[in-house]
């Protein structure tokens, strides 16, 4: 039996607006647009930093060595790829720095689980290609194209503390909900 609970009695105003089903049915809240730009924001600077550790590291051992030309471009292309990787094998369970610091987590958009297996990519696509698509979708808009992609989303973040108040009142209301994780 679903008993769902009044989201306005539970979170406000302002938040029950930003509740949204998973695909199987449960409720979660969405993390709001300034929680996000501001988890995205601390990725970015994290994997930014992690490139400059890598540029030094690879412009010390330049020094000792002198790799060539070749072999520095092809180094460089793996740090851009490799650094966002590495980062996003911490963000197995939807959180790392940034959404530590803006009490949001990434998650399934199916059923609200772990991004697992999945998550060095989610990471990649977070960080480098994110802003690439946005560069895009600007253009396209300009030139009188669609302003937004073709596609469905994945995967989605979440305000943990309005997630687990509103799973709590739900679960009291006798709705059996809460996070598959």
């Amino acid at each position: 039996m679903n008993r769902h609970v009044d989201p306005v009695s539970v979170l406000g105003v302002q938040v029950a607006k930003r509740v949204e089903p998973f695909g199987d049915g449960r409720r979660y809240v969405a993390a709001g647009e300034w929680m996000r730009l501001l988890a995205w924001l601390v990725d970015f600077v994290v994997v930014v930093f992690g490139l400059g550790i890598g540029i030094v590291a690879l412009a010390l051992v330049d020094l000792q060595m002198d790799l060539g030309n070749g072999v520095l471009a092809l180094a460089l292309l793996g740090l851009v790829f490799g650094v966002p990787l590495v980062y996003g094998l911490f963000y197995g369970n939807g959180r790392v720095l940034g959404a530590v610091l803006t009490g949001t987590q990434l998650v399934r958009l199916k059923d609200g689980g772990r991004l697992g297996f999945w998550a060095p990519w989610a990471m990649l696509v977070r960080i480098l290609l994110l802003p690439l698509l946005i560069i895009g979708v600007l253009v396209g808009s300009f030139g009188g194209g669609g302003g937004s992609p073709p596609g469905s989303f994945v995967r989605v973040s979440l305000d943990v503390d309005a997630s687990h108040r509103l799973w709590a009142a739900e679960s009291a209301a006798g709705n059996a909900t809460g996070p598959s994780w």
